[in-house]
């Protein structure tokens, strides 16, 4: 249940940020940040296997699923915040206001003025 609320916040938070910049389909995105939450819950996952295996010597078959999960949950979070400043960032220098583009069309800024 857990799990899926958290999915569900993730794509209104990737909707919302795709909306603000863009204006077609969002799905893509959407389904980038919940990628980016299940890829930075496996990697850490495996991280964290591979260390208990070499460091501490324990046996990966002792550990509980539900606590490896718990481990995993804040780097998962992590992955996908980092993605999402990335995008905000990124499309922000990018985006131009429609509503102050149209405002300066037939204005003639002094970069542009003919010789």
């Amino acid at each position: 249940m857990l799990g899926l609320l958290l999915l569900y916040f993730i794509s209104k938070k990737y909707n919302e940020l795709y909306h603000t910049y863009n204006s077609d389909k969002s799905w893509p995105y959407i389904l980038l940040g919940i990628a980016s939450y299940y890829g930075g819950s496996f990697v850490a996952g495996a991280l964290g296997a591979i260390v208990s295996l070499t460091v501490f010597d324990y046996d990966i078959e002792n550990l509980n699923d539900f606590y490896v999960g718990l481990l995993a949950l804040p780097f998962g979070i992590l992955t996908t915040y980092l993605i999402y400043k990335y995008l905000e960032i990124k499309w922000k220098k990018d985006f131009v206001d429609p509503d102050l583009a149209i405002e300066g069309i037939g204005e003639d800024s002094e970069d542009e003025q003919p010789l």
